[in-house]
């Protein structure tokens, strides 16, 4: 797949996620040049789980997202529909408790968690709605969503650069770092094709969630949006 269509075929974006596993967690710090990790930081923090909590990490990958709840005594379940990142995440986090499942039709009882996390993820389901209102539903009343994903720069000449690089530079950079480049083509479209900050929160807001905000990271190369059941 090199054509990022907001219509994906959740077929070809798995078979795309598996190819990429074994070196995708290398992958994206180098082409972020580190700040990944700040990202990362930061969509922790707003989840602000507690110990004992039960939080859903959803499009965990290989569950390098999930290890900073688990370290905090959060019960944190990493879930992926991608298989070969599962099996990528298990090979170094044996202790995780990593579930396959599909976001638009997850594998949890209602009123399941105390808060539901994505990261980098959202963008790539078939049908964005439909999975956030599946996040809202095994999400406990007053539990909370927080969605950390690439978005738009507020600055225009920054945006020009940024989608200069995106469509650009990450190719090419990915023919070093990644074990699947043409992969990093999809996610470049996939990125300029995706929503605006106000975009999302509307979603948010359609699929149910409240008191929806969100806030820009590095000038809205990424956005966290927050939510309430």
């Amino acid at each position: 797949m090199t054509r990022a269509e907001l219509d994906k075929k959740p077929t070809d974006v798995r078979r795309m996620f598996d190819a990429v596993a074994k070196r995708y967690d290398v992958t994206n710090t180098v082409l972020s040049a580190g700040i990944d990790r700040h990202w990362r930081k930061e969509m922790i923090a707003a989840v602000g789980a507690r110990p004992g909590d039960r939080v859903l990490d959803l499009a965990a990958g290989t569950g390098v997202s999930s290890v900073p709840f688990a370290e905090a005594g959060v019960h944190v379940v990493p879930c992926d529909f991608s298989v070969g990142m599962l099996q990528a995440g298990k090979k170094v986090r044996p202790t995780l408790n990593f579930v396959a499942g599909d976001g638009t039709k997850l594998p949890f009882a209602d009123d399941t968690f105390d808060a539901v996390t994505i990261s980098f993820g959202l963008r790539n389901f078939v049908d964005t709605v439909a999975g956030l209102k599946e996040m809202r539903r095994v999400t406990r009343p007053g539990g909370r969503l927080v969605v950390c994903e690439f978005s738009h720069p507020t600055n225009g000449a920054f945006r020009t650069l940024y989608l200069e690089y995106l469509m650009k530079g990450l190719p090419a950079i990915a023919k070093a770092a990644s074990s699947s480049p043409d992969a990093y083509v999809y996610l470049a479209e996939s990125i300029r094709a995706w929503h605006d900050q106000a975009g999302l929160a509307r979603l948010l807001q359609e699929a149910g969630w409240t008191h929806v905000e969100h806030r820009n990271l590095t000038g809205g190369i990424v956005a966290l949006h927050r939510g309430v059941a």
